[in-house]
């Protein structure tokens, strides 16, 4: 997910990526550092000239995510039909920063938008391809759906009493028994096959278009091996209609590899009271299981 944020967010700034750099990596110190337009939440990012980006954890809680990329990220990228972060250095901590940081190779492109997108139907079935393709990486020795990916990839039912806390604060504008319903559908099925990649968080935010087709997938932070039912969450937060069936049908899986998929979409929508996606997850749910 990305957002606009003011420079200064969890008390990092350009300037503190200045001093990182001259202490650090010296060869890029003189490169202009400014905060990229479009900001995670995870980590704040900041162009180092033309063809860099320093990218420095926000928590402590996304740390486990710089080693787990500067590792993997030169593993998939070559296996994959589309640009993904290229690894370039790894930062320690330094200046009053306590956690380690990664600079990476600047991606052009986009952010993916209904209207930054020539064919949207086409556009499914490009992170279909793209998904598919990551699943079909070698897992072994792959990182292990934990705390990592924040358990996407394993078991949906690790949010189980959140669900169902939100539930409770949403009892009377939205059809609470469905949602249950979903929900336990959700947690019912289970991935009985050996792991698989999974990136964790395809959202149009860690997607960018070029001329109108998708050319990167960003941000493999929560990423792992496990379950790819959190990959399939796309369909109902950006897809709709037509877009929506392309991507189902390119992106295959079962009834129960879908039903956790709507359960991670549920949840999330849930906690964060985003009723449209609520809508789409049950009328999905009602018309696949009728």
């Amino acid at each position: 997910m990305t957002d606009l944020h003011q420079d200064g967010r969890a008390g990092i700034d350009a300037e503190l990526v200045r001093r990182l750099l001259a202490q650090q990596f010296p060869q890029w110190a003189d490169l202009p550092v400014t905060p990229v337009k479009v900001d995670g939440w995870d980590n704040r990012t900041y162009r180092l000239g033309s063809g860099l980006t320093a990218r420095l954890p926000t928590h402590s809680s996304y740390v486990a995510a710089v080693d787990k990329e500067h590792q993997w990220l030169p593993v998939l990228g070559p296996q994959l039909p589309v640009e993904i972060p290229e690894a370039v250095a790894k930062g320690a901590p330094g200046e009053g920063y306590p956690h380690p940081w990664a600079i990476r190779r600047w991606i052009p492109g986009e952010t993916a938008s209904v209207e930054s997108i020539a064919d949207l139907d086409e556009f499914a079935r490009s992170i279909a391809a793209f998904i598919l393709a990551l699943q079909d990486v070698d897992a072994t020795g792959g990182p292990l759906a934990g705390a990592h990916s924040f358990h996407r990839g394993a078991p949906p039912e690790y949010y189980h009493d959140e669900t169902l806390e939100a539930l409770a604060v949403l009892k009377g504008r939205i059809d609470t028994d469905l949602a249950r319903e979903v929900w336990d559908a959700a947690l019912a099925a289970s991935w009985d096959r050996p792991p698989v990649w999974f990136h964790g968080d395809i959202a149009h935010g860690n997607l960018l278009v070029r001329d109108g087709r998708l050319s990167a997938v960003i941000d493999f932070g929560t990423s792992g091996v496990g379950d790819p039912a959190c990959d399939l969450v796309i369909a109902y937060t950006f897809f709709s209609g037509s877009s929506r069936a392309a991507f189902r049908d390119a992106a295959g899986h079962d009834s129960g590899t879908w039903a956790r998929a709507r359960g991670w979409a549920l949840w999330k929508a849930l906690i964060t009271e985003d009723l449209q996606v609520i809508n789409n997850v049950l009328t999905d749910y009602q018309t696949q299981t009728a």
